[in-house]
């Protein structure tokens, strides 16, 4: 097994943190990748797992981003990483174990009732994408309250085109957002009453703004799909368990992420929310809910 890890000598002298800091000053992103890496692996062989995850999906982040930062760290590196994440996702972490849970309930359900689910933990991510998106380069979080009011009332009658379409931007830039520094290199973070700030990085481990997109865009050719007549595609679920904000308890914690309080109410929500849409629904109901959790601090 090779390692990357070198003497540390000169710059590289320091804890990880001060090390990320300076590659975030200088804009060093191919030595942030390294660093990421290297912290993973160190995980991975103490037995520390989560954080093995955390780490190793902030370096595949990095260089799958920007193809120079790819060529930099090299292939070997590039490979290993990907191998380790690959087996990473065998092991009976939360990271795994907590989306396999909800996906046997999703199962369950009729398609818009699923929808009607995926759109109340989209609402719960409207505070936070607030403050998030006060952040330099990540304005277009603070554009999710808008995107929840038009999916709701897009249920209900069919929406302008001008709406369509900014739906279709919106989720198209939660995507370029991803291969951004503004999100993987910059720093940026908010801070959190009681607790460590919260790193914008911090979407990463359940694919945040994936889902994100992925959500909007399933939603757009459900629309297109029923203004033909046609059969809408089958809902993506993954939004549900976005909420869970998982690398944010595994990098400020000691223990499991799933025994925090914070993610453990989350995970709560989500059962809740389950046990709702299984219920005769009004879109009355469903607005109040939608309304009640745009307000709702989720790392309060």
């Amino acid at each position: 097994m090779f390692s990357f890890f070198k003497t540390l000598s000169g710059e590289d002298k320091g804890t990880p943190e001060e090390r990320l800091a300076k590659c975030q000053q200088k804009r060093d992103w191919t030595g942030m990748a390294k660093i990421y890496y290297q912290l993973g692996v160190t995980a991975m062989e103490e037995g520390d797992l989560n954080r093995a995850h955390l780490w190793l999906n902030r370096a595949d982040t990095i260089y799958s981003a920007d193809d120079t930062v790819y060529k930099r760290v090299g292939e070997k590196l590039a490979d290993d990483c990907s191998e380790r994440i690959g087996q990473l996702e065998e092991k009976p972490l939360p990271y795994n174990g907590l989306p396999a849970q909800i996906g046997e309930l999703v199962d369950t359900l009729p398609d818009m009732k699923l929808r009607v689910w995926c759109l109340l933990s989209l609402s719960r991510l409207v505070k936070l994408g607030q403050r998030l998106g006060t952040l330099s380069g990540c304005e277009v979080l603070g554009k999710l309250g808008w995107v929840v009011d038009a999916m709701l009332k897009s249920f209900q009658e069919p929406p302008a085109e001008e709406v369509f379409y900014r739906l279709r931007d919106i989720g198209a830039a939660f995507y370029e957002l991803g291969d951004s520094p503004a999100f993987w290199g910059m720093g940026n973070e908010i801070p959190v009453s009681g607790g460590a700030a919260f790193q914008v990085f911090d979407l990463n481990g359940m694919g945040v703004l994936l889902d994100l997109d992925a959500c909007l865009d399933n939603h757009l050719k459900m629309i297109g799909a029923m203004s033909q007549g046609e059969e809408p595609p089958y809902p993506e679920s993954g939004i549900l368990t976005s909420t869970l904000l998982l690398d944010y308890y595994v990098r400020t914690g000691s223990g499991t992420p799933e025994e925090t309080s914070g993610c453990k109410a989350e995970w709560k929500r989500i059962q809740d929310d389950y046990d709702f849409v299984c219920q005769d629904l009004t879109w009355e109901l469903v607005t109040q809910r939608v309304a009640a959790y745009k307000e709702l601090d989720i790392l309060g």
